[in-house]
């Protein structure tokens, strides 16, 4: 079977994305030296991230256990929130 990374709802990309570096932020994966002050690092001081001006992950040298580590935390993460939904919740 192929996989792809196709989007369900394509109008959320910015929003998984977000969601990625802030847990990359959260597990300490932000390296430092990221200047432009992208929004897709805004949070990455606050959760565990490098100090200073943000930081950037590097994600062509991340160990594979570390990326499947954020792709499991934004599955877990996604799931808590639907059920959430679901039980009128939120």
């Amino acid at each position: 079977m192929s996989r792809s990374n196709r989007k369900v709802v394509p109008e959320c990309a910015q929003a998984l994305n977000q969601m990625k570096y802030e847990i990359a932020a959260e597990l300490g994966l932000m390296s430092g030296g990221y200047a432009s002050g992208s929004a897709d690092t805004e949070f990455g001081t606050e959760l565990g991230g490098t100090g200073g001006s943000g930081g950037h992950v590097n994600w062509s040298q991340l160990a594979t256990r570390d990326a499947g580590s954020v792709g499991g935390n934004m599955t877990r993460l996604l799931v808590q929130r639907a059920e959430q939904v679901l039980k009128g919740l939120s």
